[in-house]
């Protein structure tokens, strides 16, 4: 027995509703993916439920975006504003300018110059020299500063060796003079003393 046709009209009750929403959003993303293979079809599907949650499908062949571009040429109808045909025009010219950077780059590397006429040669000739000199700049800055360095623990070196130097000789002088030797003589100022009491 087959399934009676159903009024089509907004189910008032609200649980009924999600359910129905959702076997029927399935069978739509279903019938999406077996259109795209049995057919060959490119095909992309945007649901956005009551709630605001959005389902998509798009065919692996092509992306969204590409698909919308296509939509826009062949139907005429314009899916963009001013505000977002200026950012698309903005990102190219970002797109550009980085691929020209990328280029002058390879070009002071020294690669893809066969391209260049005697003019722009020159100006990466300049460039290079330019920036030889400021690498030299950088490179006699820390190396005064590293000469800095190496005197200033010199100096140190210096002062401890100096330092160890004197107290080794004090020690050695003491050692030498560190004991009196008592005279042989005997003291003759008690021999005076004694003549002259007697």
């Amino acid at each position: 027995m087959g399934r009676g046709k159903i009024e089509i009209k907004r189910i008032e009750n609200v649980n009924n509703r999600v359910v129905t929403f959702s076997k029927r959003r399935n069978g739509l993303v279903k019938k999406a993916k077996e259109i795209t293979v049995l057919c060959d079809a490119k095909v992309a599907l945007i649901v956005f439920a009551s709630n605001g949650k959005m389902t998509d499908y798009c065919c692996p062949s092509m992306d969204l975006g590409a698909m919308l571009d296509q939509f826009q040429k062949l139907s005429g109808k314009k899916l963009w504003d001013a505000k977002h045909e200026n950012l698309s025009n903005e990102i190219d010219k970002i797109k550009k300018e980085n691929d020209s950077l990328q280029l002058e780059l390879r070009h002071l590397k020294g690669e893809d110059i066969q391209s260049l006429n005697l003019k722009n040669l020159m100006a990466v000739e300049h460039a290079v020299e330019h920036g030889l000199d400021k690498v030299r700049d950088h490179q006699e800055k820390m190396m005064v500063e590293e000469n800095r360095q190496l005197s200033f623990q010199l100096q140190q070196q210096e002062m401890e060796i100096a330092s160890n130097a004197r107290g080794m000789m004090m020690r050695d002088h003491d050692a030498q003079f560190g004991y009196r030797v008592q005279p042989i003589q005997p003291n003759l100022q008690e021999k005076i003393m004694s003549l002259v009491i007697d």
